[in-house]
């Protein structure tokens, strides 16, 4: 739907629909009518066209038809000229920018962009017939002129993929696909934007942010539009990110707030087309491996920073932990029963009236918050607090708020919703907010959760000057910079726990995916949307352990467990009970079994949470991020890669045997020591931890003694478990809390025993290498 005919608050806006319509006027690619080959720029001229019904074996269709200019007065162009330019970033980036109006490209300030844009060198320009071709060590970018088309090849000269041209549409109808073009719409004249480009018969295309549908989009229509998805088995999504990367060996950035629907072969199943809410089109290109595509992403949009160690144990969350007395029980029965844990948090019930977030603890349940969190701290605990940025009427803050100006308004100058939503885009809004939240992080507050974001009203007014058309988009990214900013600023730390966020938002960790319902599908759909999103730039990411919405079932929430634990942040979360111990005494053995795994290899997920932070990787991986030569590590999206060397599949379904595809090389099972052979399928029993974990062939992994908090590990003394079937080297990655750097570690078989090389952090830790026994490792 367009927003002229939404009739439900915050429902997707599809720009595709504008390319459908008849009353519209329509203006596809066509020649280049200028060009300069020594700054990549020209201009582009737009055949016009309208759609118009045609009746054909008593079936209508709506093909195009070349149109004239019916304006007055005469001095509108029928076929209109625009710019159009090409800027080369680094060797393997290239952007491209095409506007439909006359008036010369801009640049403006972005926050989706890690820093001010700096363009490379020219790429080595070749005047070839009808063109250009412009090439680095690792592709090219063709211009041509007439037809006028981008194409886009890899080193090889092999073609990635092409803008498609109104003459490339050679079935029945020449809508179909559709083209490069843009629409003036009639109800408002303004353009939206319609970039296609081919799409290879066998090509698959992963990312899009957070999104729970199959991995491969190929086939998907896909919103890019922030919403409350309420839940995880549907294309909405919390977290869209206007980028994805392609099997072909490439990937595209749409840099843009506004509205866009990507069409990934839905429509036409030769073609990706993005629908896009802009006047303008300003696309990244980058050129290589998935590994190089993200790379060359997080370059331009920034990385992750590295959260600090106690946020990768285990949170400990209900809705809601409602008085101290509670959080203080709650606490003391996760010692009582020996199960690590470094975080409570308190979610609606810390205020006096659950849900009216005033940034007050209530009084009567919470008599003395900082001497709680003061005693929990000696506890090894943190506290985490939920807030919103949206004000009820009966909220204390609200008229506050709206008479300061910090909100977002209508255009009669009121308020657009029921609630008084924060205008993040006002910096006295910023400010106002971030001394709200300071004076929870000072009394010892260790984390914000920064819950919704995804509804900032279409129809309002922004301080950027900007409508929702714009900002809606950009309002989750703005909302987790600021409580980002505040906690890093006020406690030197990088974390926050936000549900929304945009392109960018990897920048300010971390995220969790939202209300999942309690099933084995929203289990499955969940592993989907970690993998999507790690597509996306995103190095940390959580989700709500057995499930939101209801009470965990206990076979499913056993389950779930592990998969929570062997992900890089590990929250229970949702509909109580979420304590172990309120089902009983075996469930707490495992509960804690799964637990103590993850407090064990703190030292291995430590150390890959620094290579991801550095590197732009996701810790959960899709198997082709690290396989990308095999063809079947494509298609698998129930299984992934924890780090580097540790292959997760979880149990999604009831039974303590599944099928699991190990890419190449040798792996052995974590938890039996059988050793399996790579490239095939197997048929594999989960040991006592209901999960299959395999290790890769030839690595050593880090491992501590269990502890209570992350407080607590000794990383003086550490346990190095090589796990070698009939290699006679390993590596090993270790980073240490104090010490901050990335080392790889190399071990040698030698008598029969593996020794390190060389150990730069001899004088730091000492390193007990092992080999685990013929049982496998145990937790």
């Amino acid at each position: 739907m367009t927003n002229q005919t939404v009739g439900l608050l915050n429902q997707f806006v599809d720009v595709g629909h504008d390319f459908q319509g008849l009353e519209n006027t329509f203006f596809c690619s066509d020649v280049a009518t200028t060009f300069d080959n020594d700054t990549a720029s020209g201009t582009v001229r737009w055949l016009r066209r309208s759609l118009k019904p045609r009746m054909a074996f008593n079936q209508t269709v709506t093909p195009y038809e070349n149109s004239k200019s019916w304006e007055f007065p005469p001095e509108y162009p029928e076929n209109p000229e625009s710019p159009f330019s090409l800027s080369f970033i680094s060797p393997r980036t290239v952007r491209l920018r095409v506007g439909v109006r006359p008036e010369p490209l801009r640049d403006e300030p972005s926050l989706m962009l890690a820093q001010p844009l700096v363009c490379g060198p020219v790429w080595k320009a070749t005047l070839v017939e009808g063109g250009v071709d412009y090439r680095s060590e690792f592709g090219s970018v063709s211009i041509r002129l007439d037809p006028w088309r981008i194409e886009f090849r890899d080193a090889r000269g092999a073609l990635l993929t092409h803008t498609v041209h109104h003459t490339d549409c050679v079935g029945l109808l020449n809508c179909d696909p559709v083209p490069f073009s843009h629409v003036r719409r009639s109800s408002d004249l303004a353009r939206r934007f319609a970039a296609s480009f081919s799409l290879a018969p066998n090509e698959k295309v992963f990312g899009c942010g957070e999104s729970f549908t199959r991995l491969n989009k190929r086939g998907q229509k896909i919103p890019m539009w922030t919403c409350d998805a309420h839940g995880v088995q549907g294309n909405g999504m919390y977290k869209p990110v206007p980028f994805f990367l392609s099997s072909q060996g490439y990937g595209m950035f749409v840099h843009t707030t506004a509205p866009a629907t990507f069409d990934f072969g839905c429509s036409h199943d030769a073609t990706t087309t993005l629908f896009l809410g802009d006047e303008s089109l300003d696309l990244y290109f980058f050129i290589g491996e998935p590994k190089e595509v993200l790379a060359e992403y997080t370059a331009l949009t920034g990385r992750s920073p590295m959260p600090p160690l106690w946020s990768f144990g285990l949170w400990m969350s209900r809705i809601t932990y409602k008085s101290e007395q509670e959080t203080r029980e709650v606490a003391g029965e996760l010692r009582k029963h020996q199960i690590p844990c470094d975080v409570i948090h308190l979610d609606t019930g810390w205020f006096e009236t659950d849900w009216r977030c005033d940034y007050r603890f209530s009084p009567s349940r919470f008599p003395n918050p900082a001497k709680m969190i003061a005693d929990l701290r000696e506890m090894g605990f943190r506290i985490s607090l939920w807030q919103l940025p949206y004000f009820t009427p009966k909220n204390p803050l609200y008229r506050e708020i709206i008479d300061k100006g910090f909100v977002v308004r209508s255009a009669s100058g009121g308020i657009p919703t029921e609630d008084a939503i924060l205008d993040f885009s006002n910096p006295e809004a910023v400010e106002y907010y971030q001394k709200l939240l300071a004076e929870l992080l000072e009394i010892g507050v260790a984390a914000i959760k920064a819950d919704f974001g995804e509804a900032a009203p279409l129809h309002g007014l922004y301080a950027s000057g900007l409508s929702g058309f714009y900002e809606h988009n950009l309002y989750p990214l703005r909302y987790n910079k600021a409580v980002a900013e505040v906690t890093q600023r006020v406690t030197g730390e990088n974390i926050i726990w936000a549900r929304s966020t945009w392109a960018g938002g990897q920048r300010y960790p971390l995220h969790w995916g939202g209300d999942a319902e309690n099933t084995d599908s929203a289990m499955s759909a969940t592993l989907r949307g970690g993998l999507s999103i790690g597509l996306c730039g995103f190095s940390f990411w959580s989700h709500d352990i057995g499930g939101f919405v209801r009470k965990s079932p206990e076979g499913l929430y056993r389950r779930w467990l592990p998969f929570g634990m062997l992900t890089s942040h590990s929250r229970c979360h949702g509909a109580p009970p979420k304590e172990p111990w309120a089902y009983g005494e075996t469930f707490v053995e495992d509960f804690r079994r799964a637990t103590e795994l993850k407090y064990r290899l703190m030292p291995y997920i430590y150390a890959q949470a620094k290579e991801s932070s550095e590197r732009g990787l996701p810790m959960m991986r899709a198997l082709f991020l690290e396989y990308p030569h095999d063809h079947t590590s494509w298609f698998i999206e129930d299984e992934y890669l924890f780090g580097s060397d540790l292959l997760v599949a979880p149990l999604l379904e009831e039974s303590a045997v599944r099928s699991v595809y190990l890419p190449p090389g040798k792996w052995i099972d974590y938890q039996t020591g059988l050793v399996y052979s790579g490239s095939q399928w197997h048929r594999i029993k989960a040991g006592k931890i209901p999960v299959i974990l395999l290790v890769r062939d030839g690595a050593a992994l880090p491992h501590a003694a269990i502890a209570q908090s992350t407080d607590q590990i000794d990383w003086r003394s550490l346990d190095l478990v090589v796990f070698a079937s009939d290699a006679n080297e390993a590596t090993a990655a270790l980073c240490l809390p104090d010490d901050g750097q990335l080392h790889i570690l190399q071990l040698q078989l030698k008598d029969g025993t593996f020794h390190v090389v060389d150990n730069p952090l001899c004088s730091k830790t000492e390193l007990t290498v092992q080999r685990p026994g013929k049982g496998g490792f145990a937790a």
